[in-house]
């Protein structure tokens, strides 16, 4: 396996071996790769990373791709490539909450830059940044599908939309008040304020 997994992470055997999902996380597993025939544990490899998202702290070390890979029994490589392709799996450490704010065309026409202006006013970091204290970061990207309510924000599995300033202050506060990582495979959202 090569030492580095997109630029600057390195990989780190004593941490690969102590990464190991919960009972819990890897039952999720085992049902989400017993949906697929023998052989093409492949098929399972979307859902299974975001399992291991949510497990792992909300980003996807090299150490975790290895462990996926493993699981499924193919190569790390195969994992990296996947991983690497789509916006919704992070390869560096995120915030509890990562505010995903849509920027494509009906987001943008309805106000989507103004959304992430005020959020960065607000929260005090740039796009891409996290907060002091881990529990937010900004990320902008591509349609979320959610056109006709535009502008939105997706923050696990919660979408956001209509938003205007002062429903952005309520999602902030809410989450704060909450203090738990969000994921896509959270079951107790909500889908909007």
């Amino acid at each position: 396996m090569s030492s580095q997994v997109k630029g600057t992470q390195v990989f780190n055997d004593a941490k690969r071996a102590g990464t190991v999902f919960s009972d819990e996380a890897m039952q999720t597993v085992q049902k989400i790769i017993k949906r697929y025939p023998e052989g093409k544990h492949k098929s399972a490899l979307l859902p299974v990373l975001h399992v291991a998202q949510a497990e792992f702290g909300g980003w996807l070390s090299p150490e975790t791709m290895d462990y996926v890979a493993s699981i499924l029994k193919i190569q790390p490589i195969e994992v990296y490539e996947v991983a690497s392709f789509y916006s919704m799996y992070n390869l560096k450490p995120v915030g509890k909450c990562l505010l995903e704010v849509c920027r494509t065309s009906s987001c943008w026409v309805r106000g989507a830059e103004d959304i992430v202006n005020y959020l960065e006013k607000k929260l005090g970091v740039k796009e891409g940044e996290t907060t002091p204290d881990g529990m937010f970061t900004i990320k902008t990207v591509e349609c979320l599908g959610s056109c006709g309510t535009a502008p939105m924000l997706q923050c696990g599995a919660s979408f956001h939309e209509n938003l205007t300033f002062e429903k952005v202050d309520t999602i902030i506060e809410q989450y704060r008040s909450q203090g738990k990582q969000r994921s896509y495979t959270d079951l107790d959202y909500k889908n909007t304020l």
